[in-house]
């Protein structure tokens, strides 16, 4: 049996989407903290099958628009004094600045370099959303982070 220790103050981010742990992971660069972090990959969970969760012993800054991009079932427990102090639950954001760029070689953004790369949720159901400048509608955005 796997046994990892509870956080004491820190972060926890839960019932990330199987897989998608480590794309969490690398976004927040937890590869350089110098804090304790765990990875837990696969995880059996009742609600999902299989999840991912991420262990943080430290208070960080996360961009909770970005998570929820990524997977919007996500779960952000704040702990303190070894007991959630606050939970938070994530969903697709309705507007998505600069986490991705539009592949629409036609695009102004394309052109234009100083320009944001700014997408509209069109669709929450399957996870659309719309380049602001071309009209050009991605799905499962979340793959070219």
């Amino acid at each position: 049996m796997l046994t990892i220790n509870s956080v004491k103050n820190g972060i926890v981010i839960d019932h990330i989407r199987a897989g998608y742990g480590m794309k969490i992971f690398n976004y927040l660069e937890l590869n350089k903290a110098k804090y304790s972090v765990a990875l837990i990959m696969n995880a059996v969970s009742e609600k999902l099958g299989r999840k991912d969760i991420i262990k943080i012993e430290n208070n960080l800054e996360l961009d909770f628009t970005v998570l929820g991009f990524i997977d919007p079932n996500i779960t952000i427990d704040i702990i303190k004094d070894e007991k959630i102090y606050k939970k938070i639950k994530l969903k697709l954001p309705d507007k998505i600045e600069n986490i991705i760029e539009c592949k629409n070689p036609r695009c102004v953004t394309s052109v234009e370099k100083n320009i944001p790369h700014i997408f509209n949720l069109v669709d929450e159901k399957t996870g659309a959303y719309r380049c602001e400048y071309c009209d050009q509608i991605y799905e499962n955005l979340s793959k070219y982070l």
